[in-house]
């Protein structure tokens, strides 16, 4: 998937536990992990303004578009 998830190195940067994180933003470590893994396929915008609420970051600083060989020079019609 071209989405990568640097939830990890910004909360690295910011020297944030994920057990923490998952007590401010009020999400389950399983589910903390498995965005922080990238393992998700999807993320409420509501639990995005959490994390860059919690983290003083943001969405860019956690979410990164990488495109794939084949998306590179696409046009969306």
């Amino acid at each position: 998937m071209p989405i990568v998830v640097n939830l990890d190195v910004m909360m690295a940067k910011r020297k944030v536990s994920s057990g923490d994180l998952a007590l401010q933003i009020g999400l389950s470590q399983a589910n903390l992990s498995i965005l922080k893994t990238g393992k998700a396929r999807a993320v409420r915008f509501s639990t995005l303004a959490a994390i860059c609420r919690a983290l003083d970051c943001q969405p860019g600083d956690i979410l990164e578009f990488l495109p794939t060989e084949n998306e590179r020079g696409q046009t969306i019609d």
